[in-house]
């Protein structure tokens, strides 16, 4: 197990009916005007910005508005909210949505204090050193960006989408009501339960040895999607799936089952090149990448992947034989995810192979290798991307 430090700050309010307690929040971080930023028309049609506002307006908290964010979110109004909140003199920063709401809150929160082009911070690394503060009211259970301290975000000259991290970003309060992803679509629920599945995975798949506290936390989160996903499927208005779903979402990318080792990463970083090019959902395009992934790197450590298929798919270890016990496990993957509709392959989601070097190119512009369980090179990378088609 290596040393770690861990901080995860973030206070949340858990349960029904407590995104009326906004203004409150606000007013305890120490908001006194606020940027709530949101995606397209179903927060509004949901009256969901309306009850937002009135409890700004009930605690006697200013604010201004800024809409439209998309899946996959854009530098473009990234741009917009900074120069919002230089003009309007806004303080604090309330992510009303999914992932991608928060994530383009956190780019605007770092760029408002920043004299240069905010995209300094992930095109070219540069630390984050003041920002505004951050809270967030989730409405979809995936990214875990509710309480973490990445974001992604797609700069639209050229269609690269990059992360950057820092703790000065990660959120000072999130709201956490189930209620608010019932109306969340069958369709986005999986990509969502992918997303949260890979994040533990991405931490899961380490070369740290004896970490097995943390290993026991990662596999219970896995059963725990598993048993879920598929119950708020079948019925949107499942609370109590949703509930687990969104605290799972949760624990899933605070670090908390990543803490005491060398995390992977690479899963993440091929796939958004595909959600870069064509604009995929992003657990749809884990849906793809992962499975890949794991086939092409499993003999490195055959017996963490068979420990991973006892352990959470259920199958029974083949002593003579670990390697068929870790095949088995990675076909249950699979199983389970063509069991909640999403794509196995690069063709279900119009990608060919002659866009796989398209997509490496766009990776070398910033590293030319990927991850830390097995260091991949150009090569490693086009035979991953080739195991999708």
């Amino acid at each position: 197990m290596n040393n770690f430090e861990f901080c995860s700050p973030t206070y949340f309010a858990f349960g029904k009916g407590t995104e009326a307690e906004a203004g409150k929040l606000v007013k305890k971080f120490g908001g006194t005007k606020v940027l709530i930023h949101y995606g397209g028309g179903s927060a509004i049609k949901s009256g969901l910005i309306d009850r937002v506002k009135a409890s700004l307006s009930s605690d006697q908290i200013s604010f201004v508005e800024l809409g439209g964010v998309l899946a996959n979110p854009r530098s473009g109004l990234v741009y917009e909210g900074i120069e919002l909140c230089r003009k309007e003199n806004v303080d604090f920063v309330l992510a009303v949505g999914g992932g991608s709401v928060i994530d383009s809150s956190k780019a605007i929160a770092a760029g408002v204090k920043y004299d240069g082009d905010f995209w300094d911070f992930f095109g070219k690394g540069l630390e984050i050193q003041e920002a505004l503060p951050v809270a967030t009211i989730l409405t979809l259970s995936a990214a875990g960006s509710e309480a973490s301290n990445s974001m992604v975000i797609t700069y639209e000259d050229g269609m690269l989408k990059r992360g950057a991290k820092s703790e000065l970003v990660r959120p000072k309060f999130s709201v956490l009501n189930p209620e608010l992803t019932c109306t969340v679509s069958k369709y986005q629920t999986a990509c969502g339960t992918v997303d949260i599945m890979a994040h533990i995975l991405e931490r899961y798949f380490t070369n740290t040895k004896n970490v097995e506290t943390t290993d026991r936390l990662c596999e219970a989160i896995l059963l725990a999607m598993i048993n879920e996903a598929p119950k708020a499927m079948e019925n949107p208005n499942d609370y109590d799936a949703r509930a687990n779903i969104m605290w799972a979402g949760m624990i899933a990318h605070n670090n908390l089952c990543g803490v005491d080792r060398e995390q992977d990463w690479t899963s993440h970083r091929m796939e958004h090149e595909l959600s870069g090019l064509n604009d995929v959902a992003h657990g749809a395009g884990l849906a793809i990448m992962f499975p890949a992934w794991m086939k092409y790197v499993m003999h490195h450590d055959i017996n963490r992947f068979a420990k991973l298929a006892v352990r959470v798919w259920g199958c029974e270890m083949n002593e003579a034989n670990p390697e068929e016990t870790a095949k088995e496990g990675i076909q249950k993957f699979e199983e389970f995810l063509k069991s909640i509709e999403m794509p196995l392959t690069l063709g279900e989601i119009d990608l060919k192979e002659e866009d796989i070097p398209t997509m490496i190119n766009k990776i070398l512009l910033y590293t030319d290798t990927l991850g830390a369980f097995v260091k991949l090179n150009v090569e490693d990378m086009e035979k991953i991307y080739k195991l999708a088609l």
